[in-house]
């Protein structure tokens, strides 16, 4: 088994008045965090407090680009070519830095957020794009990728530090995707179900899925999503139950 792995989760993802999960818990409980930085989610203030937060609890700080659409929380694929999809990226990217900039804290990976982050799983086009840009803005830049996705290998390809990530909440398909929201299998909300799948994984390096027998894949972190209702108490669980079962959890990246 894995003797450590990093938690992290998705955060600084409210809005004006709006407000989205508990992240001020969240980041007592992951090691990195996925910040928001203008398009699906997030404004100039909640950036901040976010990374004042994250660098308070001695969390690792990523930027999280997404499709500019907070009407759909960047869950929906907006029809763009590549290379804007890449200048929308290196955009929120560089947003992100100057707030962490202000706040004498650092972002040190990127990781594309929901719909934005499934394409590059599976769009080579676009995987490419978002790296070529990356290694312009920051070559320093780390790319925190879904695990066996077309961004995974366009990560190494362009000699970024690449890292592989799986989901504690998601069902995943046999070509390695995750279940698409709304469908059957997409979402696990027991959190001992998730952690006991955890475990098993990190024991075998062999992912269940919905449509066939299990897939190897390579993992540096777990994400645990922190816009549910129930959240805070997954991570926590998952947190717990892997700590009991000999598992440190630690930043995948300082």
């Amino acid at each position: 088994m894995a003797r450590s792995i990093d938690l992290n989760s998705d955060l600084g993802e409210s809005f004006g008045p709006w407000q989205m999960g508990d992240d001020a818990t969240m980041l007592s409980l992951v090691t990195s965090a996925n910040v928001a930085c203008g398009g699906h989610a997030s404004d100039p203030e909640t950036m901040f407090e976010t990374l004042t937060l994250a660098k308070e609890n001695n969390v690792s700080v990523g930027a999280h680009p997404g499709y500019n659409d907070r009407e759909g929380f960047g869950r929906r694929v907006i029809p763009m070519p590549p290379v804007e999809i890449a200048r929308m990226c290196a955009a929120q990217i560089g947003a992100l830095q100057a707030m962490a900039a202000l706040v004498g804290n650092k972002v040190v990976y990127v990781k594309p957020h929901g719909a934005l982050g499934n394409l590059a799983a599976r769009d080579a086009d676009v995987a490419q794009a978002i790296c070529a840009a990356i290694k312009q803005l920051d070559p320093s830049l780390a790319i925190l990728a879904i695990s066996g996705g077309q961004l995974e290998i366009a990560g190494k390809a362009a000699e970024l530090d690449t890292y592989s990530e799986i989901f504690a909440d998601r069902g995943y398909l046999s070509s390695g995707q995750l279940v698409p929201r709304g469908q059957d299998g997409a979402m696990i909300h027991d959190a001992t179900e998730a952690a006991d799948r955890l475990i098993a994984f990190l024991e075998t390096g062999k992912m269940p899925v919905i449509d066939g027998d299990p897939i190897p894949l390579e993992a540096h972190s777990i994400c645990v999503h922190g816009d549910g209702p129930a959240a805070v108490a997954m991570a926590t669980d998952i947190r717990t139950k892997l700590e009991a079962a000999g598992v440190s959890i630690k930043a995948f990246l300082a």
